[in-house]
């Protein structure tokens, strides 16, 4: 993601808090513009909780972005 100010499109971004990477979804959304993008961290989550432990997602909030946004 070289150039995240150029995306005008609605960005959802979800990462596990805990997750090695999440940096990277931070910075990316810092780098966004307009208010068409979300980031939902998962709390006490890694990156592989969203494969294993999908009690952990926010259904309801991915739903409403898209909703909101499509």
């Amino acid at each position: 993601m070289n150039y995240p100010e150029e995306i005008e499109s609605a960005v959802l971004l979800i990462h596990g808090e805990k997750a090695h990477s999440c940096y990277f979804s931070k910075d990316t959304f810092k780098r966004l513009k307009g208010d068409n993008k979300e980031l939902i961290l998962i709390l006490n989550a890694v990156h592989t909780d969203l494969y294993d432990r999908l009690y952990k997602i926010s259904f309801e909030k991915i739903e409403q972005f898209l909703l909101n946004n499509f």
